[in-house]
């Protein structure tokens, strides 16, 4: 299975300490080399960035078709341009983004898609985790990852986790 990562996931798995997860459910996890400057700008560390320069189940590609990267990055940043079109040139069969332009532009594009959400789901149900709402949670209050009330209440829908939810109520 071959699957390209936009900088989000990476990120945000690192942050809550889940980065594993991609390894396990993937096993190799390609990165375009925007996504790998984004996640190791020295003048602004972020979670993930110790583990792109050091796990070597991530691997850092060069895209060669920058007609294609100048092509998304008018709609897109290089990160998301760089995926996408990293996702084409390997023929992936799953690109992971969060980003709803990006995620548009996949479907235009005819690749699958998922994100961080998707993958939380897929780890509960490959029985890699026991638990979405802890991390759910952990994503929203420590990495800062924005979900909406409706789209936290489905997730947790679709794993069985579905009471309880915090942000019911807030817009």
């Amino acid at each position: 299975m071959i699957i390209v990562s936009d900088t989000s996931p990476i990120n945000n798995l690192a942050a809550i300490n889940q980065l594993y997860l991609l390894q396990q459910l993937y096993e190799i996890v390609f990165i375009p080399e925007a996504v790998y400057r984004e996640l190791t700008e020295p003048d602004f560390p972020v979670a993930g960035s110790i583990e792109v320069q050091t796990l070597d189940w991530i691997q850092t590609r060069t895209v060669t078709n920058r007609t294609v990267i100048e092509f998304l990055a008018d709609e897109l940043d290089r990160g998301e341009a760089e995926a996408i079109a990293l996702a084409l040139e390997l023929r992936a069969d799953q690109v992971l983004i969060d980003e709803r332009r990006g995620r548009r532009i996949a479907t235009r594009l005819n690749l699958r898609y998922t994100g961080i959400l998707g993958i939380l789901v897929e780890a509960k149900n490959r029985g890699l985790i026991s638990e979405v709402k802890p991390l759910l949670d952990a994503l929203i209050n420590q990495a800062g990852f924005w979900v909406a009330a409706p789209l936290y209440s489905s997730v947790l829908q679709i794993v069985d986790e579905g009471k309880n939810n915090p942000l019911q109520g807030s817009k």
